[in-house]
């Protein structure tokens, strides 16, 4: 805990996805009273995606945050804020492409368990 998954269109090969992850994980500390050590983030690049109906240049990038069960829905919407302004801070603009940068924090279920081997 913190499970963060960053689903990111391939467009955007030229961000520097580890210093963002690095950079978000003192955040979600800071905002959610989580652990820096127990902050795991995996990022993943998507080939295809579709916006609307017309062929236009978009690029996508979805941040999932999932917290054990008990941060108030101000603090998971102080946190959803905060990484989206990371994002654009980390991503910037593209001419000619509309960005698309969306966060969500959601509490793990009770059944989660984890394992360090």
């Amino acid at each position: 805990m913190p499970q963060i998954t960053v689903e990111r269109s391939g467009f955007l090969d030229d961000v520097d996805w580890e210093e963002f992850a690095l950079a978000l994980h003192p955040v979600v500390v800071e905002t959610a009273a989580a652990r820096l050590e127990a902050c795991k983030t995996r990022v993943l690049r998507s080939e295809d995606e579709a916006v609307g109906a017309e062929k236009e240049r978009h690029a996508i990038v979805d941040v999932s945050i999932a917290l054990l069960a008990g941060r108030s829905e101000e603090t998971k919407a102080r946190l959803t804020e905060a990484v989206v302004e990371l994002l654009r801070k980390h991503v910037g603009t593209r001419d000619g492409v509309t960005l698309h940068l969306s966060a969500e924090v959601r509490d793990l279920d009770p059944s989660y368990r984890k394992a360090e081997v």
